[in-house]
């Protein structure tokens, strides 16, 4: 299986951990514990899995603080998918800039469209557009200017 199968992969049960985590306010330890028996995981890139995960829950403050100012409603409002994908998002952003920020967003999008409500990947989508603008600003503007950022 191919690095960014692998990627995908451990961001999907990333998702699902950190909605566990959210619903059931479990410890981490045990949640992953309880992930890393699911069928595929084999599959799956278990460290980078355990960064997105671990890292998303230790920052949710920070994190939610990223995203608070570019969705029209109480964090706490947003279903438990949706604020799962963005603190998941939010976090590439911020801590793994070596993954373009488009592949960011279209790995969330994906995820909204399996996992969230009907018109999720579009609410998604456009918090992402808005957050990725403000924290990568320099690599937005240089892909919008049509050219590679260094």
């Amino acid at each position: 299986m191919s690095g960014k199968a692998a990627r995908r992969r451990a961001r999907e049960f990333a998702l699902q951990g950190i909605y566990q985590w959210l619903l059931s306010g479990n410890s981490v330890p045990v949640i992953e514990e309880h992930i890393e028996q699911a069928t595929g995981f084999d599959k799956a890139d278990r460290e980078f899995f355990v960064g997105l995960m671990r890292g998303a829950v230790d920052q949710i403050d920070e994190l939610q603080a990223e995203f608070a100012p570019f969705i029209h409603r109480e964090v706490h409002e947003l279903s438990p998918v949706e604020r799962a994908i963005l603190l998941l998002a939010t976090f590439e952003l911020k801590h793994h800039i070596e993954i373009p920020y488009r592949v960011v967003i279209n790995e969330a999008i994906e995820l909204a469209k399996s996992y969230g409500g009907t018109d999720g990947h579009r609410f998604v989508n456009g918090v992402l557009d808005k957050l990725a603008a403000h924290l990568r600003s320099i690599e937005v503007e240089a892909t919008r200017a049509g050219k590679n950022p260094a």
